[in-house]
């Protein structure tokens, strides 16, 4: 299995591919097509991450001591995004999710790139999956 900083490399890799924004939007867009669909029974007020402009929904499942994250948006550029934090967490322990580093956000350029609404969002989804990470965590010690 991939660190987590393998995948943010192999991110920033293939953004670096398109010096053209729209393309960057795009290839969230086709990101967020491509990602799992989420059960309705996980579209619950629980699962909405507060601080986001659209709807977004994040459901974290603790399977062998590793996260597995699903979720949904009904905004498009925002399913992306949270495709992304997928596909550089899930699967991984709570353990090296505290400890990650993700500065694909700024290689990218996503951060300057996002209307604030959307980059406070970012912030939203980054933190409830931190705070997954720290729950799961905090119950394998106790």
């Amino acid at each position: 299995m991939k660190t987590i900083n393998e995948l943010q490399d192999e991110v920033i890799e293939e953004f670096s591919d398109f010096d053209d924004w729209m393309d960057k939007y795009q290839m969230l867009i086709d990101l967020g097509n491509d990602l799992d669909v989420l059960d309705e029974k996980y579209k619950t007020e629980q699962n909405l991450i507060d601080g986001c402009q659209s709807r977004v929904w994040v459901q974290c499942d603790y399977e062998g001591g590793r996260l597995r994250l699903t979720a949904d948006s009904d905004a498009l550029i925002v399913k992306g995004i949270i495709a992304l934090l997928i596909q550089v967490l899930s699967g991984h322990t709570p353990t090296e999710i505290l400890g990650a580093d993700l500065y694909f956000i700024d290689r990218i350029g996503l951060r300057e790139h996002l209307s604030p609404t959307r980059s406070n969002g970012l912030l939203a989804m980054v933190k409830r999956i931190k705070g997954y990470a720290l729950a799961y965590q905090n119950k394998e010690n106790s």
